[in-house]
């Protein structure tokens, strides 16, 4: 059982925390040549991706527990969860920022380019992308 656990739990982080930290990294391109349409799929495909990414955590906590011996109460263990959930807030405030710049861009205001929401997501996409890749070092190195 713990086998299958596993593998969803790494099916998961492939097929949910790689498309999610591309599309991410994608926004502020689209914000820039203000391509509202563009804009928001990858407003949508985010909020998809990052729903999906809480499969990561469900499974890893399902094989923690289906492993015992208290695995889960390891500090790489904390870490990574603790990791994980700062990424998963993360991944809100990049999906308000994608909803506020679809709707400024789309309204044709000249007065607003969604420059804010433009760093703002490319600086939290960038920390996502390192997030996730502390939480795959803790995950390998230590056992």
């Amino acid at each position: 059982m713990s086998t299958l656990l596993l593998w969803l739990h790494i099916g998961f982080a492939i097929f949910t925390v790689g498309p999610v930290t591309a599309v991410t990294m994608a926004a502020p391109r689209a914000i820039r040549a203000k391509n509202v349409p563009v804009l928001h799929n990858i407003a949508r495909t985010t909020r998809i991706y990052s729903i999906g990414t809480l499969g990561v955590l469900i499974f890893g906590l399902a094989v923690g527990m289906s492993i015992g011996g208290g695995v889960l109460g390891r500090w790489y263990m904390t870490a990574s969860m603790t990791l994980f959930i700062v990424a998963v807030v993360l991944l809100f405030i990049v999906d308000r920022d994608l909803r506020t710049a679809v709707r400024v861009l789309d309204t044709e205001t000249p007065d607003d380019d969604a420059k804010v929401q433009n760093g703002r997501i490319a600086a939290i996409s960038g920390l996502l992308a390192v997030i996730w890749l502390v939480i795959l070092f803790l995950m390998v190195v230590p056992t």
